[in-house]
């Protein structure tokens, strides 16, 4: 895996599951040194993530909450200068395609949804982080676009749309922290290969993302080896 983050603090939403992607983004950063700030929706999937990660020797702290409000970033962001004096990185894996289906089948409430867990749950946490990691004088920011941004695909509308604007809020970012020492990029991932994308898909002929490719790809875009990488969207597809 790439990068070493040991002394560095990260804060990854979207940890669930094990096996998931946010489970396997955490589990990649702590085992790269990170002290790790980790947030998922459900209190108890979330604790038992720290557990695991603490037995394996890392660092960490859990919070568990709605990330479409601006009080769960909030206190995510307090812990993080509370319990390891400062944050680093931030990586918005929090959202996911909630609708499958013909566009004139979505309904208002739905799309509202779509855009909520995708699209505000990375701008809440990101407007909670930036002053944090700017009084470290800097740091990373990464969120989880799609490939469907790249090359959308029928019945996935309101998702592609939704991670469509997570591009134009990566980009609209770059540009406005540029000057202050804070990158922010994307990955867009294409199938990735958890257990309830195999469940989901079946027989289907997939090109599978593997885990680790993601990983990889996240943190390299946090690392200082992409120091002068800003504003951009890292396809993460394994084809073309």
């Amino acid at each position: 895996m790439a990068g070493d983050f040991r002394g560095k603090v990260a804060l990854i939403t979207g940890v669930g599951r094990v096996g998931q992607i946010g489970h396997a983004v955490a589990r990649g950063f702590g085992v790269a040194g990170a002290q790790l700030i980790i947030v998922g929706h459900d209190a108890t999937v979330v604790a038992e993530r720290a557990t695991d990660l603490t037995a394996s020797g890392v660092a960490v702290r859990a919070v568990a909450g709605d990330l479409t409000t601006p009080d769960t970033a909030g206190r995510a962001v307090a812990l993080a200068k509370q319990a390891f004096g400062g944050l680093d990185v931030v990586v918005n894996v929090a959202g996911g395609l909630l609708n499958f289906g013909p566009v004139l089948d979505v309904r208002p409430e739905q799309l509202e949804r779509e855009v909520a867990v995708n699209l505000e749950t990375a701008f809440l946490v990101s407007q909670a982080a930036i002053p944090a990691l700017l009084e470290r004088g800097g740091g990373a920011i990464v969120n989880f676009a799609s490939v469907a941004v790249l090359k959308p695909q029928r019945h996935m509308a309101s998702y592609s749309a939704a991670k469509a604007a997570v591009a134009g809020l990566t980009r609209a970012l770059a540009r406005e922290l540029a000057d202050r020492r804070v990158r922010v990029n994307a990955v867009a991932p294409g199938m990735v290969k958890t257990a309830a994308n195999l469940a989901q898909v079946k027989d289907a002929k997939v090109h599978w993302v593997e885990l680790d490719q993601v990983v990889n790809a996240v943190l390299f875009l946090a690392s200082d080896a992409a120091g002068a990488v800003t504003g951009e969207i890292l396809p993460v597809a394994g084809d073309v």
